[in-house]
């Protein structure tokens, strides 16, 4: 493996009840063996960001199953060859549980599972599916609309701005909704995108940060950045900034606006039982707030007080299914229409976003 390749074993101790005979259930594994579950992330875990959110998300497994489960995390691995090679390697080890944390592990993970039908493979992000293999995304953009009407409150200028890692649909549509949920509050609100290419490069995103800061955006959305760089070159410009997966509160104790937080714990365990059951069937999973899967957390205090309100209504609207951000009419940013009035985006329609709401200034790469 290569130099940069980090690998950690985390084991626990106490067996879950019955456990040996859902293993003898399944023949991936004689019954006395653990399961061997391996996460293969693009960058390090760390204490925040999307590498963070998902090894947590291990933890409740761990918790239920202890020393009849072996969780192996290998951190820092680029898209490519590379990862194609370890994600092979760990299933050739002897695990049968895989999660690939990365959207760009794609092919290489749909292979594994095509290749190794015992073997259980979750995909972060995509659109393939096959009988033992789930693309699994959050409905970021049920947050990112609510954190879009707080920054909008929150805003003197009336210029939001985004540091984005890629310009995939998933992260497309989380700026789509943040830009809805600020026109909400107020309709000529404009929002400027940096996309960075990277999920992981801490000295791009802050230069991205303050260049946006530069441009009189006075509310930052760090989208899908595994570092607090913008977050902190917020806080040193005074700027208010949030992020998604996991809080990074403590790298902005002033200027925090709030995280769109991600819980995988519900989704990994309910997987791992399947597997176990051997019942697993391969699907499309897209959770939001009415999973708990997504949350907005620590909501800034300078937040008014009208507007938290009305967030806290439409927050509970999204979790009874009576609103959806992505609800028409929408205009496109080129001035077409992207919805009609009325008509709400199916779940296929936001997995494959390709294009910018109206008020988001900055065409999307090509």
């Amino acid at each position: 493996m290569s130099n940069d390749l980090t690998r950690r074993t985390l084991m626990k101790s106490a067996a879950a009840a019955g456990l040996a005979t859902a293993f003898a259930d399944r023949s991936v594994a004689a019954a006395d063996e653990p399961l061997g579950i391996a996460l293969v992330v693009p960058s390090p875990v760390g204490d925040v960001g999307w590498g963070h959110a998902l090894a947590a998300g291990i933890d409740p497994i761990k918790a239920a199953y202890g020393d009849k489960v072996k969780v192996t995390i290998i951190e820092n691995i680029a898209e490519g060859p590379d990862a194609d090679r370890i994600m092979n390697k760990t299933v050739a080890d002897g695990n049968h549980f895989l999660i690939a944390g990365s959207f760009g592990y794609q092919n290489g993970a749909l292979q594994v599972a095509r290749r190794n039908p015992k073997v259980t493979v979750l995909h972060a992000s995509g659109f393939q599916v096959a009988p033992n293999f789930s693309p699994f995304a959050a409905k970021y953009f049920q947050g990112t609309y609510l954190l879009g009407m707080a920054a909008a409150a929150v805003s003197k200028t009336g210029k939001l701005g985004s540091v984005s890692a890629f310009a995939i649909p998933e992260l497309i549509t989380s700026v789509n909704a943040f830009t809805l949920g600020a026109q909400a509050v107020k309709p000529d609100i404009e929002v400027s995108v940096v996309w960075v290419n990277s999920w992981f490069d801490p000295a791009k995103e802050q230069e991205a940060a303050k260049a946006l800061i530069s441009q009189g955006c006075d509310v930052i959305f760090s989208n899908a950045q595994d570092t607090p760089s913008v977050i902190s070159a917020c806080e040193d410009a005074g700027i208010y900034a949030f992020n998604l997966n996991s809080s990074m509160k403590k790298y902005a104790e002033k200027t925090y606006l709030g995280c769109v937080a991600t819980d995988w714990s519900p989704f990994f365990k309910a997987s791992v039982d399947a597997h176990l059951a051997g019942t697993f069937k391969g699907a499309n999973t897209f959770l939001g707030v009415a999973d708990k899967v997504v949350e907005v957390v620590d909501w800034n205090p300078a937040i008014p007080a009208d507007t938290m309100t009305k967030i806290k209504e439409i927050e509970a609207k999204i979790a009874d299914g009576s609103f959806s951000p992505l609800t028409g009419p929408i205009t496109k940013a080129d001035g077409s229409e992207g919805v009609a009035s009325g008509a709400t985006l199916t779940d296929a329609e936001i997995v494959a976003m390709n294009w910018h709401v109206k008020g988001v200034t900055t065409p999307l790469p090509k």
